[in-house]
């Protein structure tokens, strides 16, 4: 079965056999070898000095190191301003609600990109009224819809008022351009078993050390500040995940191996282009142009006389399985994830049965 879904991903047998490793306890040096090279092969995946940049990892899915990374970075007098065009940004809206934290969102059409002059308007307003904002979050791949929002708009509207930017690259990271040399970057929270093909169970955060040293305590087991102090004592608060360590490394050393993200980039592009043309060719419509989508995941228009459990089933029964829509888009759009160990014969494959299902 592969699995075309926003993750988790379908595995290379590589990564798979690398958790049937000898167990560790989480205390003994060989553990904290391992764990060290997590966070150093993390930094390297975009090229980040670890005497700026350090890498958190958390033992949850993307949604903790979203989590830990909202609670913990945003100070106690600060306010934050989330801009939602999806389910995704409306997520981290909930967890500053969760956590009590001074916050107002900029809502916008699914179907649309942010509005900047709408976010700097927002900005500008609060500042005259005397309460600024200190930090702006963002979902960079809003799989919602498949859309790859831009992040440099709001980067320089943050840079010139002086706000932190906290960016959710969940289901970007690894194959998606970021601009970590951007001065109000300050943390971008990411999973093991999306873009990086390791496993369910193990996020992280990439935070900058001047960001970190400015932490809030509001969480207990998410606390970003104290994982962050103790990993780069080679400890650790709590049991890790191990094994989903163990599958971690080897994902990101093969990464590595493959080309680094640029190249996971462009395999990640052709089977998108190649699923995106073959599904046109069937009479199934984008959501979105190809040029505002990321290339990890697309979304298509369910067919009129085609319901989603019908040709979800049906592509199951030939081995693969789709994604549904959310909220609004329920019953009305599909999403198809290029993720994993998947090729251009899985995707001619893939047409091939949706086609049976089409006719």
């Amino acid at each position: 079965m592969l699995l075309l879904n926003p993750g988790p991903v379908t595995l290379t047998e590589r990564v798979r056999r690398a958790m049937l490793q000898p167990d560790l306890c989480h205390r003994e040096p060989e553990f904290f070898d391992l764990q060290d090279e997590a966070r150093t092969r993390l930094l390297a995946v975009y090229g980040l000095p670890a005497d700026t940049w350090q890498a958190v990892l958390i033992t949850g899915s993307g949604t903790a190191a979203v989590e830990s990374m909202v609670a913990s970075l945003v100070p106690e007098d600060g306010r934050l301003l989330v801009i939602e065009n999806g389910v995704y940004g409306e997520r981290i809206a909930q967890i500053a609600a969760h956590y009590r934290i001074d916050h107002e969102a900029v809502r916008c059409d699914w179907l649309q990109a942010p509005d900047p002059a709408a976010i700097v308007a927002r900005l500008d307003a609060a500042a005259a009224a005397g309460r600024p904002f200190t930090h702006a979050a963002l979902i960079h791949h809003e799989t919602t819809t498949g859309r790859l929002n831009p992040v440099a708009p709001l980067a320089a509207a943050c840079r010139e008022r002086g706000i932190h930017l906290l960016l959710d690259g969940v289901s970007s990271f690894g194959a998606e351009a970021i601009d970590f040399a951007e001065e109000a970057l300050a943390a971008v929270a990411a999973a093991g078993n999306k873009c990086l093909h390791g496993v369910p169970g193990l996020s992280f955060v990439m935070v900058r050390r001047g960001a970190l040293a400015r932490a809030a305590r509001r969480a207990f087991y998410l606390d970003l500040g104290r994982l962050a102090e103790l990993q780069d004592r080679r400890n650790t608060p709590f049991t890790p995940a191990v094994h989903a360590c163990y599958a971690l490394v080897e994902a990101l050393r093969e990464l590595d191996e493959a080309g680094g993200w640029r190249r996971r980039h462009e395999h990640y592009a052709a089977l998108a282009e190649r699923a995106r043309s073959g599904l046109a060719a069937l009479g199934i419509e984008s959501m979105l142009p190809a040029a505002e989508s990321s290339v990890v995941l697309r979304a298509y228009r369910l067919p009129a006389r085609l319901a989603y459990d019908a040709l979800h089933d049906g592509l199951k029964a030939a081995g693969f399985v789709i994604y549904a829509g959310q909220g609004g888009f329920s019953g009305r759009m599909f999403r198809i994830s290029t993720m994993g160990d998947l090729h251009a014969p899985d995707i001619d494959r893939l047409l091939q049965a949706a086609a049976g299902l089409v006719d």
